[in-house]
């Protein structure tokens, strides 16, 4: 009778079985989601789209608006094969199919159903009413209809010719707000020690983790500039509808009293206020954009969505001149970053790409950051001068929001233009580094060990911060801070007292902006490429590309899949665990606050940052 191979020999045979096993079940689950993929590819590719005469083009914003998609193509692609709803619409998809169908005759009427849309910044407001404007010298009539419409799908609505609502339907308009987590007890409850050092009486971000409510000096900036977008709001919204300002601002403050006239009658408020001008219920709809269009031969109106009638971008090399647009959205890190995340390396990879094309001569930087790390600003800052030192006009527009370090980044640039409501400045340095020495103390671990200079070890996480390296990081951030404004006074051509009396990291709109000159020129991302093309002597035979990464293969798709889906894998489920009783838009928040934590000191050190939290509201 055959021996058994002993103990260890069994265990390692299971072990490698297992691996092999798991190793086979990943490569069919990901070949089986390629091959998906490839078939959806192929169905979608056969069919070739044929739009006929009195066509309705159906505008139908999902997720939010966006400057830059997150995440990866193939991520969106997977969504999009297993029929998950995109939570992103890219802004400069919805501006191209306005214009496309402004020229194309086929094209009769626009419905804007909102009822997908979950909001969008207040620059994006703006740029977006500015190509409805456009849109409308072509004479063709705009509809807009919704459900419950909240105050960014109201804004939206408001840009059309009509508003119908449905008769169940409501509208919330509530203004701008700022309220935030405080952690301070929380941190105490469990022995987090917080070092947190900073510049400005207003650089307020990372307040939470030191405070349990909110300082006298934020409450005033925030009121200061939150107040300005507001009426930015206010002015343009009541402009589209042809009604006074003080109409809107008395509906709103007084909401309730006048609800409570229309015995709650949310439809018929809104009908008598003018915020509206039909209540609608969806057969009607139908059947009114048939009747003003064409008829289908499905009982609806002939009509072409906005996804599928926006025409394929052009190829990436193309022959004459450019002006090449490079997006910075997102947090603002060290290293490689997928888009949604402005990355040192990435987002300077992308310069210097568009620094190697002979075609491009001039570039638009889109910005749209509350900021990140300093120390990766500084790079991205730098690669914008080498390309300018290049002989490349380089021209930055500021987005939603491009505050801190995304202000700094901005002082790379020959030209500097902001949005009106615009969210910038808040110049100012932190220094972040969270030390959990009683917190393990609590649960029995203690940390103890020599050092051969007083320094030695101090950066560990687990003890506290000693006076020495306390004393280094104080005279670090100052200095940080003093060079930052050097640089604002630098490219800014002011002195730096001038600049110190608008920083100590206090917010502002980009109408404020312009009147401290911390910017050049109010007007969106359109106002831009022309001014670049201008400083490049282009006149208006140019083509405008947007800098999309370079491929890097097959290899690095599966990379990039593989890591992702383990991400998801081992970080969901702790997370639902950890907030599975708080609503699904406040786990939002605090895991966004965690995340400016762990980027700030992932990395073992001390945390320097340019950041403001003061993205603008949606």
């Amino acid at each position: 009778m055959a021996s058994r191979p002993n103990i260890l020999v069994r265990l390692w045979l299971g072990f490698w079985r297992g691996v092999t096993a798991l190793r086979m079940a990943v490569f069919n689950i990901l070949f089986l989601v390629v091959l998906a993929l490839v078939i959806g590819l192929i169905i979608r590719g056969g069919d070739k789209l044929v739009i006929e005469d009195d066509t309705t083009l159906v505008l139908q914003p999902a997720g939010f608006i966006v400057e830059e998609y997150s995440g990866s193509a193939i991520e969106r692609a997977l969504q999009e094969a297993l029929g998950q709803p995109l939570q992103e619409t890219r802004k400069r998809d919805l501006l191209a199919v306005l214009d496309q169908a402004a020229e194309d005759d086929r094209i009769t009427q626009v419905l804007i159903d909102v009822d997908r849309l979950l909001g969008m910044g207040t620059g994006s407001m703006r740029e977006i009413n500015e190509a409805l404007v456009r849109f409308r010298e072509s004479g063709k009539p705009i509809i807009a209809y919704g459900g419950f419409m909240t105050q960014g799908q109201y804004f939206f609505a408001s840009l059309a010719d009509e508003i119908w609502l449905d008769h169940e339907g409501a509208i919330l308009i509530e203004g701008y707000s700022r309220f935030r987590n405080f952690y301070r007890e929380g941190l105490d409850k469990i022995g987090v020690e917080v070092n947190l050092f900073q510049t400005g009486d207003y650089k307020s971000a990372m307040e939470p983790w030191q405070r349990s409510d909110m300082s006298e000096a934020d409450r005033e900036a925030s009121l200061h500039f939150l107040s300005g977008l507001w009426q930015e709001y206010l002015d343009i919204v009541a402009r589209n509808r042809g009604m006074p300002v003080e109409v809107l601002v008395d509906l709103v403050e007084n909401f309730p009293a006048y609800l409570a006239e229309a015995e709650g009658n949310f439809g018929e408020l809104a009908l008598e206020k003018g915020l509206v001008d039909r209540l609608v219920s969806r057969p009607e709809l139908r059947a009114e954009m048939a009747q003003r269009g064409a008829p289908d031969d499905n009982g609806s109106f002939r009509q072409v969505g906005h996804t599928t009638f926006l025409q394929p971008p052009t190829p990436k090399i193309l022959p004459g001149d450019q002006v090449a647009v490079i997006v910075a959205e997102g947090l603002i890190t060290e290293g490689n970053q997928p888009p949604g995340t402005i990355g040192s390396e990435s987002t300077s990879r992308k310069i210097r790409q568009a620094a190697r094309d002979d075609n491009v001569k001039a570039v638009v930087l889109r910005v749209n950051s509350g900021g990140g790390s300093a120390f990766a600003s500084e790079i991205i800052r730098r690669e914008l001068v080498a390309l300018r030192d290049a002989g490349k006009p380089v021209v930055v527009s500021m987005g939603n929001v491009a505050a801190s370090g995304g202000y700094w980044i901005a002082m790379g640039a020959d030209e500097v233009w902001a949005n009106p409501a615009t969210v910038t400045g808040s110049i100012g340095v932190i220094g972040f580094f969270p030390t959990f020495e009683e917190t393990l103390s609590r649960i029995g671990i203690h940390t103890d060990g020599v050092g051969t200079t007083p320094l030695a070890g101090a950066f560990r996480a687990d003890r506290s911060l000693n006076e020495e390296l306390r004393s280094i990081l104080d005279t670090f951030i100052n200095a940080a801070y003093v060079d930052f404004l050097s640089l604002v006074a630098e490219h800014r051509q002011m002195s730096v007292e001038a600049v110190r009396e608008v920083a100590q990291g206090r917010v502002w709109t980009g109408a404020q902006a312009l009147e401290f000159g911390l910017v050049d020129q109010l007007g969106g991302l359109e106002e831009a490429i022309a001014s670049a093309a201008r400083i490049a002597g282009l006149g208006d035979d140019f083509r405008v590309t947007y800098v999309e990464p370079e491929l890097t293969g097959w290899q690095r798709f599966l990379a990039d899949l593989g890591a992702n889906a383990l991400l998801r894998a081992g970080l969901e489920p702790e997370m639902s665990r950890l907030f599975n009783v708080l609503p699904a838009g406040l786990r939002q928040n605090i895991a966004e606050d965690l995340q400016i934590v762990f980027e700030a000191t992932r990395s073992g050190r001390p945390g320097i940052m340019a950041h403001c939290l003061c993205e603008a509201p949606m």
